[in-house]
């Protein structure tokens, strides 16, 4: 029935055997999961239960290259002409059909697909053209949802739904969109009647999983991006309930891997990778994961990443890539970025900043030695019974290196709540004078103020800007400005501060920070973990898991660092005596 070597089914030419071939034989590098679904769908050809018919997908196939163009530089207003795999997946999606005992038809296998892929690889550009298929080639009152976790994701495909529709003259000349969707019919057409008027109320819309209201929707097809956001199925759910009246419904789930942990994506895949090892029966799911095999051959074989970039070379730029992942090997943040976004390997969400060698910096300095010196304070203040970090970033004349002088407090209540190994390790500290310890059950903010006081008045310390993060810091940052200290508000979000991590990371790599080899700093750096949002900007957070240890010190360096970078040029001329 099929010829796998002359890529024909009943002596139809099949893209879709065209590809599993040239992946059987390693023309086309696949990893093993799209294969082994590429294996289940070669026995449905050989199931006389299943039928395989390439009239609908070849239609479809049809329709984008000759009617769907591209609006978005570096193919803005070419024909969309799709890759082998492209073609492949829409076969694999539209060809098999099952007969339906309820209607007595037979019916699209596949009513589920789920898209796992590398960034920039054209997923939402060929959703987006298969939504114009069944927008245009549908049946009458077809609806169609562009849903993601917020309106600006959604908006992404919808918006290519519709440059496609409107680089068209033919399609732009029977539909129409306004502020609430894409319709069909024109005001500007004479048609009052049949499938390309006002007549067919087919529409596309879209829908934010912070939408209150998510049910009561007719779907015939729905396009759900970037999954890996999802923290549950509250989207999903609502979706796939509306697509119960439809006897061929479909949803496209198309994603990269992410940072959410136990997160909706995560127990998706994992059902899905139990389909396909058999352990879970899901027949009308089609489960397309671009993916490595492993970690390792991404840093050793970069013939291997076509496996989660099927669009390299041709979407997608090997210069491109390749700088990344150089990136990558000296860079925390990128490294968890590119291998989650890139190569679809999932990053915990609370992950290691620094490895202890980064940190290793057994050089120590004399603050005396800075008489006269600027220098840029950071303030992290705990809630009133935590631990507190305050401390001063000093430079010097035609030295590179950031020279760190801390001082750490606590409330004396809180040392009762200490376990008996935390409660030895702070004792410590606070024999080697490195913790103030205030009375009572709170932390008196007073003794932060004393200790600049004390950098001014012991060591004539020049204080160019002190950055607090707005945690109980009325009171603190009002004293400061009665003795004329300028202080800084530093928010603690991804923008604010991602920056600043990042350069402080690679300071910390080339050994340009020294702050005397302070055990708590010790402490606080190694449980300081990188979190990563979808613009690749990273924050400072606690290693999951790990409420109870401290990163305050940590946190402070990143706040001098931000005040040091928003005033970069003036504070080096006043360190080199300009």
């Amino acid at each position: 029935m099929y010829n796998l070597n002359k890529y024909t089914y009943n002596g139809e030419h099949s893209w879709l055997l065209e590809y599993i071939s040239k992946c059987k034989k390693g023309e086309i590098v696949i990893g093993q999961e799209l294969m082994m679904q590429l294996n289940i769908l070669l026995d449905d050809l050989d199931n006389p239960d299943i039928r395989f018919e390439m009239q609908e997908p070849h239609k479809r196939i049809k329709f984008i290259e000759t009617k769907c163009k591209h609006s978005i530089s570096p193919f803005a207003g070419k024909p969309f002409i799709l890759d082998i795999w492209q073609k492949a997946l829409i076969e694999a999606s539209y060809g098999f059909k099952v007969y339906d005992e309820e209607s007595g038809q037979w019916v699209k296998k596949f009513t589920d697909v789920l898209l796992v892929i590398g960034r920039k690889c054209g997923k939402s550009t060929l959703c987006a053209a298969l939504a114009n298929c069944e927008f245009f080639c549908g049946k009458a009152g077809t609806n169609i949802l562009c849903a993601s976790n917020d309106f600006d994701q959604s908006s992404i495909v919808f918006d290519e739904i519709n440059n496609m529709r409107e680089e068209s003259k033919s399609l732009e000349r029977v539909s129409r969109k306004n502020l609430t969707g894409i319709y069909m019919g024109n005001p500007r057409q004479k048609r009052t009647k049949g499938k390309f008027s006002k007549q067919n109320k087919a529409k596309i819309k879209k829908l934010s999983a912070r939408s209150g209201a998510k049910e009561g929707r007719n779907i015939d097809f729905a396009i759900v991006d970037e999954t890996h956001e999802m923290k549950d199925d509250s989207l999903i759910l609502p979706i796939k309930q509306s697509m119960s009246t439809k006897l061929e419904p479909t949803m496209f789930q198309i994603t990269t891997e992410g940072f959410t942990n136990d997160g909706y994506l995560d127990q998706h895949l994992k059902e899905a990778r139990q389909v396909l090892c058999g352990k879970l029966e899901r027949p009308r799911w089609l489960i397309w994961l671009y993916t490595q095999d492993s970690e390792q051959e991404i840093w050793q074989d970069k013939s291997s990443w076509v496996k989660s970039n099927p669009g390299l070379g041709k979407i997608k730029r090997y210069s491109f890539l390749e700088g990344m992942v150089e990136e990558a090997k000296t860079n925390m943040s990128t490294r968890a970025f590119v291998l989650a976004k890139d190569f679809n390997i999932k990053q915990c969400n609370s992950q290691a900043w620094l490895r202890p060698e980064d940190y290793k910096n057994e050089s120590k300095f004399n603050i005396e030695d800075f008489k006269g010196c600027f220098g840029i304070g950071g303030i992290d203040l705990s809630r009133t019974n935590d631990l507190t970090c305050s401390r001063i970033m000093l430079m010097r004349k035609d030295d590179p290196k950031k020279y760190f002088w801390q001082r750490y407090f606590i409330p004396e209540g809180k040392l009762n709540e200490l376990s008996n190994a935390d409660l030895k390790m702070y004792k410590e500290w606070i024999d080697k004078d490195l913790i103030t310890v205030s009375p009572g059950n709170e932390n008196d903010f007073r003794l932060v103020t004393e200790w600049y006081y004390d950098l001014v008045r012991e060591y004539d310390i020049r204080i160019f800007n002190i950055g607090y993060d707005r945690w109980s810091a009325t009171y603190l940052i009002k004293e400061l400005q009665e003795v004329d200290i300028p202080t800084t508000r530093v928010t603690q979000n991804f923008g604010t501060l991602s920056n600043p991590y990042k350069m402080l990371e690679k300071d910390f790599k080339s050994k340009f920070i020294v702050y005397n080899d302070n055990p708590i700093d010790k402490f606080c750096l190694q449980n300081a973990a990188i979190k990563i949002n979808n613009e690749q900007q990273m924050m400072i957070i606690k290693i999951e898991g790990q409420n109870d240890k401290k990163i305050d010190g940590a946190v402070t360096m990143g706040i001098c660092y931000r005040v040091y970078m928003d005033n970069r040029p003036i504070f080096l001329d006043l360190v080199n005596g300009n």
